[in-house]
C-alpha cells in the first residue's frame, strides 16, 4: 500500500498530462522541493523544445538532468547553499518578456530550500527561527505564515520576479487541504496573511527574534504582494488523497476493506495515534471469526512538540504512541511513514508495528513508554528491526498511515 501511494505521486507518471503548450519565446524552469529534481527530469522527458533554468532540492535527492540545473541545499533548516541556489534561481527570471514561459515546479520542502533573507536579516536569524518553529508543535500553516513574511521569494514574490512572462506552477502537495499558498510557502501565490499575524504566531510559541527581524516584520515591505488572478496558472499534479486512493485500491485487491479516514489529519502525533488506536480496537471488537479484515488509511501532517532528547520523526513517534495505546492488542498491525522517504531529519521513512513489537523491545531492554516520553521512537523500533528505510523517494505527499485490523490474531 505504501509503495502504491508513493508511485501515484511519482513525477514520471503524473507530470506530463499537466504540461502547458510551448510559448513563442523561451521556456525557463524554476522550482524547489524534495521532488524538484525528479519533476525536472520528467519535464525534460516530455517537453518538445529547449529548456533552461534552476531547481533546488534537498541533499541526496538530485537526479541527472540534461538542460535544467539541479542544485542541492539543506532541509528542514536552511543553509548557505540554499541562499546561493535561490539567488541563481532568481537570476534565471531576469529580462523575460510576454513571449516567454516560466514553469515552476513545487513540492514539499520548498519552504526551506528557497532561502532569500530580507535586508538586515541574517541566515543565522532565519535558521534560529526555523529550528524553534519546527520544535514548537505549530501546524504547518502557521510555520509557513512566518516563513512567508521573513523572505524575499515566498508568498508570491517568486511570481512577481518573472515580470510579464506567462507563468505556470506544477505542484505536488504535501500540505493538509492542498492549499496553494501553503505548498512551499506559496512562492507563486499572492498574499493571504499579514506581518501582524506572523508576529502573533512567534509570540504564541514564545519564539524570540533578532532586532533586525523584529524591525523587518514591522516594515510595510514585509507584507505579501497582491497578484493578478491567472486562470489555470496553478496545477496540482499529485495530492495525498490521490495516493491514499491508490493504496485503498491495493488493499481492496488483497481482500481488505479500505477505510480512508482523511487526507488532511493534523494534530499532535501521539494524540492522533491514541484516537486511531481507539478506533482500531472498536473495529477489532466488532469483527467476528471469518469477517473481512479492514485497513484504516490516512494522510496529512501531524506535529511533534519536542521536549525530550531522543530520535524519531513524527511518523515514527505516531506509531510508537499507537503501539503504547494498543498495548499488544491482537490482530492489529500498522505502518506509518513519510512518502518522501525521510521522517523528519532521520534516515528512516517510518516504521512498522505488530502486536508483539513493544514486548520484544522490552525483552531487549528498551521501554516503549520511556522512549515516547523522550521523543525516542527511533531507538524503540530499531531494537526490533521495525524501522522502514526507503531512501529518498523524490516525491512528497506527506504522511502515510495504514492500520490493518484482522479478526484472526497474527503472531
Amino acid at each position: 500500500m505504501f509503495d502504491a501511494a508513493v508511485r501515484a505521486a511519482d513525477p514520471r507518471h503524473c507530470l506530463a498530462p499537466a504540461l502547458p503548450p510551448p510559448p513563442k519565446g523561451r521556456t525557463v524552469v524554476v522550482g524547489a522541493g524534495k521532488a524538484a529534481a525528479a519533476m525536472a527530469a520528467a519535464l525534460e522527458a516530455h517537453w518538445p523544445g529547449p529548456l533552461s533554468g534552476v531547481v533546488i532540492t534537498r541533499y541526496g535527492h538530485a537526479v541527472p538532468t540534461r538542460q535544467i540545473q539541479v542544485l542541492e541545499a539543506a532541509h528542514p533548516v536552511p543553509d548557505a547553499k540554499g541562499v546561493q541556489a535561490t539567488a541563481r534561481l532568481l537570476a534565471c527570471l531576469e529580462g523575460l518578456t510576454a513571449d516567454d514561459l516560466v514553469i515552476c515546479l513545487l513540492s514539499g520542502g520548498g519552504s526551506a530550500l528557497l532561502t532569500a533573507p530580507p535586508p538586515g536579516v541574517s541566515l543565522a536569524d532565519k535558521r534560529a527561527v526555523a529550528s524553534a518553529l519546527l520544535r514548537s508543535g505549530a501546524p504547518i500553516s502557521q510555520i509557513n505564515c512566518v516563513r512567508k513574511h521573513l523572505s524575499l521569494v515566498k508568498g508570491g514574490r517568486l511570481r512577481r520576479a518573472a515580470g510579464p512572462a506567462r507563468f505556470v506552477t506544477l505542484a505536488i502537495s504535501d500540505v493538509p487541504g492542498d492549499e496553494p499558498g501553503l505548498i512551499a510557502s506559496g512562492p507563486t501565490v499572492g498574499g493571504d496573511s499579514t506581518s501582524t499575524e506572523a508576529r502573533a504566531i512567534l509570540d504564541r510559541y514564545g519564539i524570540a527574534v533578532s532586532p533586525a527581524m523584529h524591525g523587518w516584520l514591522r516594515d510595510p515591505a514585509s507584507e505579501l504582494p497582491a497578484l493578478a488572478d491567472e486562470p489555470e496558472a496553478f496545477r496540482l499534479i499529485a495530492t495525498s488523497l490521490l495516493s491514499l486512493r491508490a493504496a485503498a485500491d491495493v488493499a481492496g485487491r488483497l481482500g481488505y476493506q479500505p477505510i480512508i479516514l482523511g487526507d488532511a489529519i493534523e494534530g499532535e502525533a501521539r494524540d492522533v495515534a491514541r484516537e486511531h488506536a481507539g478506533l482500531a480496537r472498536a473495529l477489532a471488537a466488532g469483527l467476528g471469526g471469518g469477517a473481512q479484515p479492514c485497513v484504516l488509511i490516512s494522510g496529512g501532517e501531524t506535529t511533534v512538540t519536542v521536549s525530550g532528547s531522543g530520535r524519531g520523526g513524527r511518523n515514527t513517534e505516531y506509531l510508537l504512541a499507537l503501539g503504547v495505546a494498543l498495548n499488544g492488542a491482537p490482530g492489529i498491525h500498522a505502518l506509518a511513514a513519510d512518502t518522501d522517504g525521510v521522517d523528519g531529519v532521520e534516515d528512516n521513512a517510518g516504521a512498522v508495528l505488530g502486536p508483539l513489537s513493544l514486548s520484544r523491545a522490552a525483552e531487549a531492554g528498551v521501554s516503549a513508554v520511556a522512549c515516547l516520553a523522550d521523543n525516542d521512537a527511533y531507538r524503540c523500533f530499531a531494537a526490533v528491526d521495525g524501522l522502514v528505510f526507503t531512501g529518498p523517494t523524490r516525491t512528497n505527499v506527506n504522511d502515510f498511515r495504514a492500520i490493518i485490523v484482522s479478526p484472526e490474531p497474527w503472531a
